[in-house]
Order: C-alpha cells, then structure tokens, then sequence
C-alpha cells in the first residue's frame, strides 16, 4: 500500500538549505539530514515499511551501513524476521577485527541497507569489502536516492540501486507544500 505523505513528511523532517559539502567532495544547497528522520520512531517505521516492498528475493541478511542504515536496517529486520549485519566503515582494529559484526555473511545474499545514496561512495567501499569476504551483494535499498534521476552511481560494481524516494519525488513533495 503506498504512503501517499511519505516524500512530504520526509522532506519536513530533515530537508535543510545552505551550503553542504558531501561525502564525495561535492557541495551542494541541500542536505537531506537523514538523522532527522531516523530519530523519529514513527518516520522510521513507515520508511522500513517501504523498504520491505523493496527488497529482493532470496536476501538472507540485511547489511546495515554505519551509521545511518544501522538503524533503518534494525527497523527492517524486526519486520521481515531476516538477520542484520551491521557494517562498519573499516573494520575493527581492536577485539574481532571484524568489518561486520553479526552472523558469518560468507556465501550468504546480503542486501545492503543505507540511508541516503548520492554518489554511493560508502556502498561502493562496503559492497567490495563483503565481497571480498565471501558475501553475495547485488542490491541496495536506500531510504532516500539523491542521485541524478536515471542514472545509477553504483552501476560500476553491478549494483542494483531500489530506494523509498527519490530527490526527484522529495522536490515535487516540497514544491507542493510551499505552493
């Protein structure tokens, strides 16, 4: 069933203006603070809730990104009933020295969690990692997309990219409101 609100109350929670520099170096007006939206339980439930639509057949673990698709993958996990893997940026350099912290994921289809994607640099960097590790990684699902519409910013390491909303979809929620 769609959420009709979604975008909207999404851009009202965490859309901010100004001047932003992104993970990948880029500047930009607008910054999606993601936080935002994931501190707030009830938001959080209905983007899990779309996110379980999106994910692929056969996954048998959720990779939650750190930081934020940590929790959204603990939202979606609680559920589906389908394990989480939290995925750190490296791995540990203390203790385990693990990369990802839950069950083994070697041989096993995870599919990524993360919270927003623009130039899919943290995917890009966690999907080799897991693959290196033995993992099966072909799709994200992402809360929000911020990527140019039509264009996929993970192709280059055969990534399917299925997100909740788009900038596309997070734009016209905004113009909306403000008409």
């Amino acid at each position: 069933m769609p959420d009709e609100t979604l975008a909207a109350d999404i851009d009202s929670a965490c859309r901010l203006t100004g001047e932003f520099t992104l993970r990948s170096g880029q500047v930009a007006d607008t910054y999606f603070d993601k936080y935002l939206f994931e501190a707030q339980p009830a938001l959080l439930d209905r983007v899990a809730t779309r996110m379980v639509d999106l994910l692929p057949e056969g996954t048998e673990l959720l990779g939650g990104l750190e930081l934020g698709g940590i929790p959204i993958a603990t939202m979606v996990s609680a559920k589906t009933r389908l394990p989480a893997l939290f995925v750190r940026k490296k791995a540990k350099e203390y203790g385990t020295a693990k990369l990802a912290e839950g069950p083994d994921f070697s041989g096993r289809r995870v599919t990524i969690i993360e919270d927003v994607i623009t130039t899919g640099g943290a995917v890009r960097d966690a999907t080799r990692a897991l693959r290196e590790g033995g993992a099966i990684v072909e799709v994200v699902v992402c809360a929000i997309d911020r990527s140019p519409e039509g264009e996929n910013p993970l192709a280059d390491v055969g990534l399917e990219v299925r997100a909740v909303l788009t900038r596309a979809q997070l734009d016209a929620a905004q113009s909306s409101t403000v008409e």
